[in-house]
């Protein structure tokens, strides 16, 4: 009964979002009326550029908040890597967004890990983390569409299917 509890918790927990999945085909819907993201902010990548947010607007945008500690964060990451690779060049964009290191303490990180995708210093950016909050735990993963919806929000350890079915459903969009 316990792991039936455990189960139920974590299933409930690992996606809070606005978005459908319709029960006839299993096919993801991000509903129109869903928060749009804050995209204004500029952050510092692994180089110490600036990178803004909004640079990315009209590509669908899976926006990972993680931290090195972060034992889940280290399994998804490899998922993120990979679908980036796959999806990039039909308008996926992966960001991390890094909530507790220095860039000194990311590179080797992002190197070991083999981040292909922008790694962004969020440490002590508040306001960051609380135009995308509340963050009740690491990771947590929100899936934007290309106009600019939040679809979806994952909070700790969720499913590379789950992250690709969304993905999916979302690139074909049009940019408008």
């Amino acid at each position: 009964m316990p792991a039936a509890i455990a189960t139920l918790v974590l299933g409930l927990l690992t996606t809070l979002g606005a978005a459908e999945t319709t029960k006839a085909t299993g096919a993801f819907i991000c509903p129109s009326d869903t928060k749009r993201a804050n995209l204004n902010f500029t952050l510092k990548d692994l180089n110490g550029n600036d990178v803004r947010l909004a640079e990315y607007e009209g590509q669908v945008i899976l926006l990972d908040f993680w931290a090195t500690w972060c034992g889940p964060c280290k399994v998804e990451i490899p998922w993120f890597v990979d679908l980036q690779t796959r999806y990039g060049k039909q308008g996926l964009q992966v960001l991390g967004i890094s909530v507790d290191d220095t860039i000194e303490k990311l590179k080797p990180y992002a190197a070991q890990f083999k981040m292909n995708y922008p790694v962004l210093q969020g440490l002590s950016r508040d306001d960051v983390l609380n135009a995308f909050g509340p963050m009740d735990g690491f990771p947590t993963t929100l899936v934007i569409s290309r106009e600019g919806r939040i679809c979806e929000t994952h909070i700790g350890l969720s499913s590379k299917s789950s992250f690709e079915t969304q993905i999916k459903a979302l690139l074909p969009e049009r940019r408008r």
